[in-house]
């Protein structure tokens, strides 16, 4: 990963959502900013690469676990959480449009001091103002925790929060992503997250393992190496210890056929045991 700009595959995430909102009109997850954030990136690689018509499968599923996660957000928000948390938020844009500021939603942005500092200049350079709703929370994890990252930028961890943690567990040590499980775990009632990880490599369908070596070679290259998987029925357990009472887990491959009723993979689409889940906390 290059410190000072998202990672390779966010960028690549927020090129299927931006993508998506040109060919498919957005119909499985609008985002009318998504574009907007890429304006300087008209000839990245990554770009092109996601408007391929032979992308649709990808670009469908990208869109439907944003869909989902904001439709997390939302349960939340009716469960009467007034802080969000977006944990790498790379090139998301959900804190600048906020649909709930008028309702009192706090967003806080969790990235990179200096990939953060990126992340506005594109902002600014594409006149996409940020709203007092949305708090930059600069986090060096060398140097500093996430409690400490988030407090000094006015999270209140005595109310609850709503976490969107997307495109990260996969490349963090299984022991991060517990720790700040238990972080959100520790949390008032009503606190929640959603995530995606990946199922071990070697449950896969033997069809699927060449693609997968294929996708985690091209990630270590990057210097994003895959390094934690769950089997669901692990995950569960940890959630289950760590305190979380309510969950969601669907695979990628179902996913768009809940926003797009019949929808279905075509069938060279390997989701390599993606999953991606909702948990939350009773209040």
């Amino acid at each position: 990963m290059q410190i000072g700009r998202p990672s390779v595959t966010a960028r690549g995430a927020a090129a299927f959502r931006a993508a998506h909102q040109a060919l498919e009109g957005g119909r499985v997850f609008h985002d009318p900013l998504a574009a907007r954030i890429l304006a300087a990136d008209a000839d990245d690689p990554l770009l092109e690469a996601a408007f391929r018509p032979e992308r649709e499968d990808v670009r469908l599923s990208v869109a439907a676990r944003a869909r989902f996660a904001e439709d997390a957000v939302a349960a939340a928000v009716t469960r009467g959480v007034r802080q969000a948390v977006a944990l790498g938020a790379g090139l998301d844009t959900f804190g600048c449009r906020n649909p709930y500021e008028a309702e009192g939603l706090r967003v806080f942005e969790v990235d990179h001091p200096t990939t953060q500092e990126w992340k506005r200049g594109r902002l600014a350079a594409a006149e996409i103002p940020v709203p007092p709703s949305l708090t930059f929370a600069p986090v060096d994890f060398e140097r500093q925790s996430l409690a400490d990252g988030l407090t000094a930028a006015g999270f209140d961890p005595a109310r609850p929060a709503f976490f969107i943690w997307l495109g990260v567990v996969p490349y963090l040590t299984h022991t991060a992503v517990l720790d700040t499980l238990g972080f959100i775990a520790d949390l008032p009632g009503g606190s929640g997250v959603v995530f995606d990880y990946g199922e071990p490599p070697d449950t896969l369908p033997p069809e699927h393992r060449a693609v997968y070596e294929a996708r985690a070679a091209w990630a270590a290259e990057a210097g994003e190496p895959f390094l934690s998987f769950f089997t669901p029925e692990e995950l569960a357990g940890d959630l289950h210890r760590l305190g979380f009472s309510a969950r969601e887990d669907i695979r990628y491959r179902d996913l768009t056929a809940r926003y797009e009723s019949g929808h279905r993979m075509a069938d060279g689409y390997a989701d390599l045991g993606a999953h991606v889940i909702h948990t939350w906390l009773q209040g």
